[in-house]
Parts: structure tokens; C-alpha cells; sequence
């Protein structure tokens, strides 16, 4: 039985990232794999803290010494089939605690020289979440996201794949919000008419990297 593990890596537990891997676990699942489902923001964790234990020669490899949340999820990454993770887009980028997963998670399987202290693989799915248009993302955010996935390729060893929900719903009422550059009608309309197939592209990336 494989085992896959969802990880939502927005802070919004019940909207458009969350519900694209609530769908990659159904897909999973619907494939046979054991699953876990995590809510990134729920555990308490910080970035690399630089404390080099992971690289000394007399060591325990792979996996972080440092004592919060985020170790032992790690270790659980590292002994999985495949990770898909939901990344929201914040002003270009990842959000913070993405990023501090991706540093955590290479520094303590790669040392400062040849090889690797993982010697295992672990495929890996992302699902982009941005209230940017396609057109942005691909002539401007994939380059950088290459570099990402990069990174996890890496240090997982797997393949890599990515699924991008473009120009998102972001509130039910903008009316509400400074959100002068959207128009409400446009976005639910958009999510009325893509939004479907995004849930249903996140469905079979579990069920493929489940199968």
C-alpha cells in the first residue's frame, strides 16, 4: 500500500488550496493509498536555524534534530511513496512556511559535498493556488517555481509534478475588501467554469501518484 501525504500549506483551511487537496485525498484514497492531511499553519515550527547537527559525520541521517513540529512530519515525508503539497501564491511567491518546509526538508538530506544522506524516493505533487491570471503564471511564476521543484527533486530523489488554479475566487463579497483590481462578477464566474476541472485535475494527480 503506498502511502501519500497531503500537506495544505495555506492558512485558510476550507478555501481554494484546501479544497484542491481535500480532492487530491479523495484521489489518493480512491486509489487504495494510506493518507495523512496536514494543515501547514496548524503545527509550530520555524525555518532552518542553522544548527549544522544534521550534518555531522557522527549523526543520525536523514531527518532534523531540532525539536518542534516540523521534525517529525520530515521524517514521515521521507518515508512516504509521494507528498502533494497546496501552495497559495502571495505576491509572487510561496508563502512563508512553505519555505521554511523546503529549507528544513533539503538542508538535512543533502551534505556540503557529494551524495546524499536519503537514499529513498519520494514523488512529489504541488498545486498552485493564485489569484493571478494563467497568463502571469506561466510567462512569469513558472521559471521561479521550476526552482522549487527543483529543490524537493533534489532532495527526494522522485518525480516531480505541478498544477497550477489560476485567477481564484479569494472572498464570497469583495465589497468588503480593498480589492479594487478584481471584479467580483468576472472571479465567480471563472471559478464557476474552471474550478471544477481544478478539483477533478487535483483528484487524479492523487489517484496517479497513489496507483
Amino acid at each position: 500500500m503506498k502511502k501519500i501525504i497531503i500537506i495544505n500549506a495555506s492558512p485558510r483551511k476550507n478555501w481554494n488550496t484546501a479544497q484542491l487537496m481535500k480532492e487530491a485525498l479523495k484521489g489518493a484514497e480512491s486509489a487504495g493509498a494510506e493518507t495523512e492531511y496536514i494543515d501547514l499553519y496548524d503545527l509550530d515550527f520555524t525555518g532552518c536555524r542553522s544548527c549544522l547537527v544534521c550534518k555531522l559525520k557522527t549523526g543520525k541521517h536523514p531527518g532534523c534534530a531540532w525539536k518542534d513540529d516540523l521534525s517529525p512530519l520530515i521524517d514521515r515525508i521521507l518515508a512516504a511513496d509521494s507528498v502533494i503539497i497546496g501552495i497559495p501564491i502571495y505576491y509572487g511567491e510561496p508563502p512563508a512556511q512553505l519555505r521554511a518546509l523546503m529549507e528544513r526538508l533539503v538542508f538535512c538530506t543533502m551534505p556540503y559535498g557529494p551524495g546524499s544522506y536519503f537514499s529513498g524516493k519520494v514523488n512529489a505533487g504541488f498545486v498552485y493556488t493564485m489569484n493571478a491570471p494563467r497568463k502571469y503564471y506561466e510567462d512569469t511564476l513558472r521559471p521561479y517555481l521550476n526552482n522549487v521543484e527543483n529543490l524537493f527533486k533534489l532532495a527526494l530523489h522522485g518525480e516531480v509534478r505541478s498544477y497550477a488554479s489560476c485567477d481564484t475566487l479569494q472572498v464570497n463579497d469583495y465589497s468588503l475588501y480593498d480589492m479594487s483590481w478584481f471584479s467580483e462578477s468576472d472571479k465567480k464566474q471563472h471559478r464557476k467554469e474552471q474550478f471544477p476541472s481544478d478539483l477533478k485535475e487535483c483528484f487524479n494527480m492523487g489517484a496517479e501518484l497513489a496507483a
